[in-house]
């Protein structure tokens, strides 16, 4: 396998290549948590973002899943934080400021912007993910687009 280098670019030069890559390394491997743990490591080295992972939906409330960054919240509840909220309302959440956002969850208190996708398999979200930045609003637009094309992506090869 090749190295992955995405690091030049304009954010959506980046986003693009990165999409690119996740495919790629995506294409034929049937295990869900290799997949989600490629991409978790595959975002973390495009973008210097102090978190990144995935939460997955197990009996009633998200559970931790591959992840980058430091320790992180193991189980969240439905519409708890911003993660919970994405899962309750299946929609992406872009948060500014985390310190303004109602009921946010502190799990590190570098983060200061998040923005959380949901995967959405049919109508049922199976998991969430969670990218938080040490900056204040980190995220846009730009993000949301391409994160939520990588999640698509996501739930077309889900199985869990």
């Amino acid at each position: 396998m090749e190295d992955f280098q995405v690091s030049e670019g304009t954010k959506e030069e980046k986003y693009t290549r990165l999409s690119e890559q996740l495919k790629s390394l995506w294409d034929g491997e049937p295990d869900l948590m290799a997949n989600l743990a490629n991409a978790t490591a595959a975002i973390k080295q495009t973008f210097p973002f102090h978190w990144i992972g995935f939460y997955l939906v197990k009996n009633n409330e998200l559970v931790l899943g591959p992840f980058q960054g430091p320790v992180a919240c193991t189980r969240i509840g439905l519409g708890r934080g911003v993660c919970g909220t994405s899962w309750k309302t299946k929609t992406t959440q872009l948060v500014p400021d985390v310190d303004a956002f109602p009921g946010h969850i502190a799990c590190s208190s570098l983060s200061r912007s998040e923005i959380v996708v949901p995967i959405l398999v049919g109508e049922d979200v199976v998991a969430v993910l969670d990218i938080d930045s040490s900056e204040l609003n980190d995220f846009d637009q730009t993000d949301k687009l391409h994160l939520e094309e990588i999640c698509q992506a996501l739930a077309r090869i889900w199985n869990p």
